[in-house]
Order: structure tokens, then C-alpha cells, then sequence
């Protein structure tokens, strides 16, 4: 095994070792070359070559997503750190541990005309837990050791993304046959999770309260213990909503939340608009409750979350600092069910909206709502679900996900851009099948996920084309101009064939009903390489096909 001569390298390589961190998303470039030698010649590292530096961090980002540890990105310098930073801001919102590794030029090259220079320290300084940037030379080993300590640690205990800017001198690419450097190795420490609030005052609140509803955000599968959502789901006073990526699965769970609240009345709000608000779990997709919350905000506004807690509805009066686990093992055996109508009566409305919602599945047309329609009702069981944004998430907020799927989608900031690569990355680290679906623009603009070696046989990728923004024909404004074409919808005539060959999937396309359902049945047994299936959908009625089932649901 051979080593680069560079001690920082070792260094970094070394600790990395000690803290487990092993896999290693590395970018072509000559600057970090003392970096790409150090892990890629190490075998205790599993290493991925990706060109695309946006591609490579939303990879790592999906990769990390289902790992559930800290995956690293190396670049060379310049301009290739700035194309980490979109991934880098998701996982600043989701809480994904993502170390990025820039290689750079030393100080005194920077802003004096050298070639491939920018300033790299602290570029990433609002979206980043902890950023640093180290020195070469034996002086500074010391320090380096503590800083690049710092910056692991903060990534594991923090669960977020951290950047180590690393300048190397030339020569980069000598090598060395045994390990200059053992450096010290500072284990993170992880939190115990204890409840330092008197909790006396909220558990009063609580059992005086006929109206509690729970609203879930991002959780990953399995992570909520099944004996708190039996009892949440008993309680004839607790009201809870979940969304496609809550992960949470019951009947008397509203899992629907526009297909509830988008057709009621200000009569009919004020009826659901709760005493207590209990939040927990990651960023929440309907803008209807954010719109019925903030209008109709309850008394109290509790969030538990080990990290941070959003006043996401200008009402938050507690944050409980653990994880949902602990604040439910503490808090259940000190409340009880109350007698109330407010969980019957609004299943109710549920059961009633999902027997409209079949009725008008009955009667649509070929549109974007019927193509997801055949699509949800065709999943396989146990597979992990990848959701990309806009319209998608949206889509698959109306309909029923089978259980045993693991459902994730990129909400931290919400953007179309890295969707497939982080859908690469989780299918490379689950041991589930994984089906992506997503729009047109999403699949295009992020068309070079697929430029890499690493995408497993059975990855299947669904995309509905409706040749734009398909979105904003729901939103208020002049559809039918020129200016709306043009740089709303962004109307065009791409075709995924012409990528999926470039790729090696597997490719078909759909362009009627007619051939939706079996297409997709067959489309699932495909197993022997990557597939894509293009659904062709027309793109002027499928805002009025969703606008009218919010009507006919009433």
C-alpha cells in the first residue's frame, strides 16, 4: 500500500480511519491528488469516482441518508468547491453528515493571478456547522490534528455538514511506502438524551386539552418506536397528520393532509384548529397547513427535536431539545386519553374524502393525476421510494404508499437540482430496491447523476414528462403567453431515450392510457440492469385535472 509523502494527507486519511468514516466521494483534479492517492490506495475504503461535483455531494448526500454517518466529498481547487454547495445546503437543513474536503493552493498563491484559484476559506461560512482551514508544515501539526478532530466530531455529533480546506504544496503526486504520521485521535462525544424541562406544567396542558393534533415532518422509516404511534393513534382527543416522507403508517393517522384540509370552509377550520400543536420530525411540504396553522394558530406550539426547532407558524411556545423516542417515554406514562370527538370527527371527513377521491380517479382523463394514480397503485412492497420535488412531492401527498416502502425526498431547501444523484447514492447504500420518481426538469437538470459506474440493476427511474413546469400552470397567472412558455412553464421537446441508451438503461415510454398499466407491471420485473420508464402526459390539463379534485372531493 502506498502513501502520499504529505502529511496532512496522512493525517486527514488516519482519522478518518479512526472515526470510521469510509466512504469517500472523490472528483478528478491534480491539486487534491495527495488526498485521492490516500484513500483510493487504502483498501479499508470504499471510494466512488464522480466528475460532476454537484452529482458527486448530492451523491454522498444520499449515500450519508442511508448510512447514517458522515460521507466525504474531495475536489481539487477553484471553482469545482462552489458546485458542492446546493448539497451542502440540504444537508444544512436535513441534518445529513456531510464532510467536504477542498484541496487548495497555499496562502500566499491566492488572489495573485495563479491559475485555479479562489477564495476557498469559509466559502460555505451560512450553511456549515464548522468550517476549517489548515497549513502545511510540521509546525502546524498540531493544530491541524485539533482542527480536522473539530470538524469530524462535528459532523458525527452534529449530524450536519462541515468543510476542511487543505492547501497542498507541489510536488502533489509523490508517494511514500510506509506512514509518516499517527495523529490523535479525539472520539466525538454523543449526547445523552435527557429532558432537562419540569415537564409538570405541559402534561397538565395536555390532559386538560380536547384537541391536540401532532404534525410530523421528515422522519427516517422505523424511527419512531410502534408503541407510541399505537397509543397517538388511541387517544380520541390527538388528531395526527403525516405526511409521504413522515415514514408513519395508520389508519386513524391523516396521511392526506391537502386531500383534508384544501376544501373546508373558515367554519370548518375553526373546528380543526387545535388547542395544543405538537411538532416533530424534519421540514413539512403542505403549504395548506402552514397556511391553516398561521390563520388558525393553536395556543401552544410545542417542537421536539434534539438540534433546533423552527417557529414554522409564528406560534412556537417550547422546544423540548431529545428526540421523539425519549420525550414520549417520559411524557406518555404521565397523561392520559381524554374523551373527545375531534380524532372521530375529522376521520370521518378522511374516510369521506377517500371514497371521493376513488369516485374521481373513475372519471379523469390521461393526465399527470391519473399517470401517478396507476403509478402508486402499482408499487412493489419493501422498496425504498426517492421522490423528487415540485410536483412529484406533491402528487404523492394525495395518494396511499404502501407501508413496507421507505419513502425520502430532499425538503431541506427544496430543490429540483440534485434529486437523481441523491437517489444514485441512497440505491448504492440500501440494501433495498429503489424506484425514483420524478418530472421532466427535475430528470434533465440533473441528467449527469447518471454519468457513473455505480448504479445498481435494480434502480428504476420513472419520469413524467409533461414537457415543462407542469407546477405553475396550478399557480396563479397568465397561462396562455408567450412569457409564461418561455420562462415559467419552460416548455420543451426532450426525450430521456437518447440519455438512457447513452447510460445503459433500460427504456420504454407510455403516451396513453391504454398502455400505462401493463407498461408499468412489466416495468417493475426488470431486474437485470438500471431502467426508465418515460410517462409522455399532455401539458394543459393537468392543472385543471388536480384544481377540480380538490372541488369534487368537497
Amino acid at each position: 500500500m502506498k502513501f502520499s509523502d504529505k502529511i496532512l494527507s496522512q493525517t486527514l486519511v488516519q482519522l478518518c480511519l479512526d472515526k470510521e468514516i469510509d466512504h469517500i466521494i472523490i472528483s478528478p483534479g491534480s491539486r487534491n491528488a495527495p488526498l485521492t492517492i490516500g484513500f483510493a490506495e487504502n483498501p479499508n475504503f470504499k471510494c466512488f469516482s464522480i466528475v460532476d461535483e454537484r452529482c458527486a455531494a448530492f451523491f454522498a448526500l444520499g449515500l450519508a441518508q442511508q448510512l447514517k454517518k458522515p460521507t466525504i466529498i474531495i475536489c481539487t481547487s477553484g471553482s469545482a468547491l462552489l458546485n458542492y454547495y446546493p448539497a451542502i445546503a440540504e444537508a444544512f437543513y436535513s441534518d445529513i453528515p456531510l464532510v467536504v474536503i477542498s484541496a487548495d493552493r497555499p496562502a500566499d498563491y491566492i488572489d495573485i493571478g495563479d491559475g485555479q484559484t479562489i477564495r476557498q476559506q469559509n466559502v460555505f461560512e451560512n450553511h456549515i456547522l464548522y468550517s476549517t482551514n489548515c497549513t502545511e508544515g510540521e509546525e502546524f501539526q498540531i493544530k491541524n490534528e485539533t482542527e480536522l478532530n473539530i470538524a469530524f466530531n462535528t459532523a458525527i455529533e452534529l449530524k450536519g455538514p462541515v468543510h476542511i480546506n487543505i492547501p497542498f504544496s507541489e510536488p502533489l503526486y509523490h508517494t511514500v511506502e510506509n506512514q509518516l504520521i499517527w495523529p490523535q485521535n479525539v472520539p466525538p462525544r454523543l449526547q445523552t438524551e435527557t429532558i432537562d424541562d419540569d415537564l409538570t406544567p405541559f402534561i397538565e396542558k395536555w390532559n386538560n386539552s380536547k384537541r391536540k393534533m401532532i404534525l410530523v415532518g421528515v422522519l427516517p422509516p422505523n424511527s419512531l418506536e410502534r408503541r407510541f404511534v399505537e397509543q397517538l393513534a388511541k387517544d380520541e382527543s390527538v388528531l395526527v397528520l403525516t405526511e409521504a416522507t413522515s415514514n408513519l403508517n395508520d389508519d386513524n393517522f391523516i396521511s392526506a393532509i391537502d386531500q383534508l384540509i384544501a376544501p373546508l370552509t373558515d367554519e370548518d377550520f375553526k373546528k380543526l384548529q387545535p388547542d395544543i400543536l405538537l411538532t416533530f420530525g424534519g421540514m413539512v411540504v403542505s403549504k395548506k397547513i402552514k397556511a391553516f396553522l398561521r390563520n388558525f394558530p393553536p395556543n401552544e406550539h410545542w417542537h421536539v427535536d434534539s438540534k433546533k426547532a423552527y417557529d414554522t407558524y409564528f406560534v412556537l411556545s417550547q422546544h423540548f431539545k431529545t428526540t421523539a423516542n425519549n420525550f414520549f417515554t417520559e411524557f406518555f406514562p404521565k397523561v392520559f386519553a381524554v374523551n373527545s370527538e375531534y380524532q372521530k370527527y375529522w376521520l370521518n371527513v378522511k374516510h369521506y374524502r377517500l371514497q371521493r377521491h376513488d369516485e374521481y380517479e373513475k372519471e379523469i382523463p390521461y393526465s399527470d393525476f391519473m399517470v401517478f394514480c396507476q403509478v402508486f397503485h402499482q408499487l412493489p412492497q419493501n422498496i425504498q421510494l426517492q421522490l423528487s420535488n415540485s410536483a412529484t412531492i406533491r402528487y404523492a401527498q394525495l395518494f396511499n404508499i404502501p407501508s413496507s416502502a421507505e419513502v425520502f425526498c430532499n425538503r431541506g431547501t427544496s430543490g429540483i437540482d440534485g434529486s437523481t444523484s441523491t437517489a444514485v447514492g441512497a440505491a448504492v447504500a440500501s440494501k433495498l430496491p429503489t424506484v425514483f420518481l420524478t418530472g421532466d426538469l427535475s430528470f434533465f437538470y440533473d441528467s449527469n447523476a447518471l454519468w457513473n459506474n455505480y448504479i445498481p440493476r435494480n434502480f428504476k427511474v420513472i419520469v413524467v414528462n409533461n414537457g415543462g413546469g407542469g407546477i405553475f400552470r396550478i399557480l396563479p397567472g397568465q397561462k396562455d403567453s408567450k412569457l409564461f412558455d418561455t420562462y415559467f412553464e419552460t416548455k420543451h421537446n426532450l426525450s430521456a431515450k437518447q440519455l438512457s441508451e447513452m447510460y445503459g438503461f433500460n427504456y420504454q415510454c407510455v403516451m396513453n392510457e391504454e398502455n400505462l398499466a401493463g407498461m408499468l407491471k412489466d416495468f417493475f420485473n426488470i431486474n437485470d440492469a438500471p431502467a426508465l420508464l418515460e410517462i409522455v402526459t399532455p401539458s394543459t390539463i393537468n392543472d385543471k385535472v388536480l384544481l377540480d379534485y380538490f372541488k369534487f372531493i368537497l
